[in-house]
């Protein structure tokens, strides 16, 4: 679900990919509803392609919102609320404790909640697809099975 979930530079917001025309991509608005072009001159970026840094790897950025969400119960995050960088950089670290702090940037941080709220005010609640963790699950039974024998 989330790959065709998109972020274009100089746009508020996030987007859902609709359909591909001639070296233009049709995007919905996730706020409004409202349809677009995409130009191949925008940079576009699907979520599904981002990661999130820590110290021993990179984390998709589909699991990092499921542990937003479990941490939020679900419901949306109020980067206000949290307070100053600190309090958020804290908040942050419950989430994921093990985030390289020197190059995840709070401006990051802040940018990942708010396409958190984007997605759950959208109704968008499960981040991981489905078939992405069948696949996984089979090559973790495959690597399994192979150090059996």
């Amino acid at each position: 679900m989330i790959r065709t979930i998109l972020a274009i530079a100089g746009r508020p917001g996030l987007f859902k990919l609709v359909n591909r025309g001639k070296n233009m991509l049709i995007v919905e608005s996730l706020k409004d509803g409202k349809r677009m072009p995409a130009y191949a001159r925008d940079k576009v970026i699907s979520l599904g392609d981002i990661s999130i840094y820590t110290v021993a790897e990179d984390i998709p950025l589909a699991d990092v919102l499921e542990s937003v969400k479990a941490k939020a119960e679900g419901q949306p995050v109020d980067v206000k609320a949290l307070g100053d960088d600190t309090a958020i950089r804290a908040y942050f670290k419950e989430v994921l404790p093990d985030f390289d702090e020197e190059r995840v940037y709070t401006s990051d941080i802040k940018k990942l909640l708010s396409w958190y709220n984007q997605l759950i005010a959208a109704g968008i609640t499960e981040f991981a697809d489905k078939q992405e963790e069948a696949a996984e699950d089979a090559t973790e039974a495959t690597a399994e099975e192979e150090k059996k024998d």
